[in-house]
């Protein structure tokens, strides 16, 4: 663990902490010191802080950078579905029904016990039960998933997917007949205000702003199946804009029904950005899983 101190002046009395720690921690980024804030590596007068807090003369910060998460730790031999690997990142096509990191009930089992074994090391950015992971996939969603090995890369896939700069494409296929070939779905998304576990679209002004569009690829028995293209990334998304539209994904129990379904019918196709170390812009397509074929969707969409 590496422990920056610093200590404010009278004339940085005011100062945003993460703007004076940006200014002052060397080759630290301020995406990099907001994400050590939240994961509690920042301290304030001895105290867990804000990035917003301002400062007062003579306030006395800590910061503290974590290593690496070495091999050793929740580390399994599980099978990994690799689309692309380097020293800096892996791609993976993340199978549905696994979970991405470790959590209450889900300690095993998960994409980060496979990469602990399969990477020399990972990102230490997202502590102990998080080491790598840059975005999430629900655990019945297949597809795409990239991960960072080092804290650069990390850092600077974080920034694209908060600037927006990522490629995100899903297949979905859902319920009944749209009436549209194309279009926009935009709204505020946010908790359901009664069942506290479903994110909703908010008439009200709260929420947070979100945006998918979307395309009909085709018609099938069973439903539709559309391409989603995401424009920003809250929580179950493209399952609460499906629901809103009328047209859940079929096998989801949460926002519509399961349907003959086994899991919720929702896929990472396509994940496109730009590496962070050459800059070149990487683009992938993970394969058409077999549930979704045996839907009747093509191995060969174009």
């Amino acid at each position: 663990m590496i422990t920056a101190e610093f200590h404010a002046e009278p004339e940085d009395a005011g100062a945003r902490l993460d703007q004076f720690l940006a200014a002052r921690a060397g080759t630290l980024s301020r995406a990099r010191i907001q994400d050590l804030i939240k994961a509690g590596h920042v301290t304030l007068n001895g105290r867990p802080t804000k990035a917003s807090a301002r400062l007062r003369a003579g306030d006395a910060l800590a910061l503290s950078e974590p290593p690496p998460v070495p091999i050793s730790t929740l580390a399994e031999d599980l099978a990994l579905d690799v689309l692309f690997e380097d020293d800096d990142l892996i791609v993976l096509n993340k199978p549905a029904g696994m979970v991405v990191h470790p959590a209450a009930g889900n300690w095993q089992g998960t994409v980060v016990n496979a990469l602990l074994h399969h990477c020399p090391a990972l990102s230490g950015i997202g502590g102990e039960q998080r080491p790598g992971i840059v975005h999430r996939l629900d655990k019945e969603t297949s597809g795409c998933l990239v991960a960072a090995k080092n804290d650069t890369a990390h850092q600077s896939l974080s920034k694209q997917f908060a600037g927006r700069e990522i490629t995100k494409i899903y297949l979905a296929l859902a319920a009944g007949k749209f009436r549209h070939a194309s279009g926009v779905i935009e709204g505020a998304i946010g908790r359901h205000p009664v069942q506290r576990k479903k994110m909703t679209v908010l008439e009200d002004g709260r929420g947070r702003a979100s945006k998918t569009s979307y395309r009909v690829l085709s018609e099938l028995p069973a439903g539709t199946l559309v391409e989603c293209t995401l424009h920003t990334g809250r929580t179950h998304q493209i399952r609460v804009h499906l629901r809103h539209l009328g047209h859940p994904l079929l096998g989801d129990e949460v926002y519509g029904r399961r349907a003959g379904f086994a899991r919720q019918m929702l896929h990472a196709w396509r994940l496109g950005f730009t590496h962070p170390r050459t800059g070149a812009r990487l683009n992938f397509q993970s394969p058409i899983p077999a549930d979704f074929l045996e839907a009747g969707i093509p191995a060969n969409l174009p």
